[in-house]
C-alpha cells in the first residue's frame, strides 16, 4: 500500500488545477504543435517537432506524477488552535540572537522553505512535531546543531 502524502486543502486544490490544465489545455497545445511540425514535412530534422515531443514526454510524466500523488493524498484538516505541533500547524520559532520565524508544517509535496512551508519530513519539521509552546528543539543542519524555541502555534 502506498504511503500517504499530506497536503493542505490549498495545496490539494492547486495540484488538482495543475492536473486539469495539463490534461486539457497543455496536451491539446502540444498535439497542435506536433501536428503542425508533421505538416512541414521531414520530422527527422525538425527542431520544432523534437521540442514538442520532449515537452509532451515531460507533461505526460508530470500528469502521472500528479495522479499518483493525489491518489494517496491525505488532506490536512484545520483544527484551529493546537496545543501541540502537528502537520498543518503554523509555528513561530526563534533561534537565539535572531528574529522569530514563522513556518507552516506541510507534507513534502508542498514544502517550500523560501515561502515558510517546511516538510514534516525535514529535520526542522521532524523536530517540531508533537512539541508545545515554550519547548526548545535541537535541529541538525549543514551548519551544525541549531536550537529553536517554540514561541507559538496557530
Amino acid at each position: 500500500m502506498a504511503e500517504k502524502k499530506f497536503l493542505t486543502r490549498e495545496g490539494y486544490d492547486r495540484l488538482m488545477q495543475e492536473l486539469e490544465y495539463l490534461r486539457t489545455e497543455k496536451r491539446a497545445e502540444i498535439a497542435d504543435r506536433i501536428r503542425s511540425a508533421k505538416e512541414e514535412g521531414d520530422v527527422s530534422e525538425n527542431a520544432g517537432y523534437e521540442d514538442a515531443k520532449h515537452e509532451q514526454s515531460f507533461v505526460e510524466g508530470r500528469i502521472q506524477e500528479l495522479e499518483a500523488l493525489l491518489k494517496v493524498a491525505q488532506i490536512i484538516e484545520d483544527t484551529g488552535y493546537l496545543d501541540r505541533i502537528s502537520i498543518g500547524a503554523t509555528v513561530v520559532v526563534q533561534e537565539p540572537g535572531y528574529l522569530p520565524e514563522t513556518y507552516q508544517i506541510v507534507g513534502s509535496a508542498e514544502a517550500n522553505p523560501s515561502e515558510g512551508r517546511v516538510s514534516n519530513e525535514s529535520p526542522l519539521g521532524k523536530a517540531l512535531l508533537g512539541r508545545k509552546v515554550g519547548e526548545r528543539v535541537k535541529v541538525n543542519t549543514p551548519a551544525g546543531e541549531v536550537t529553536f524555541e517554540i514561541l507559538g502555534i496557530k
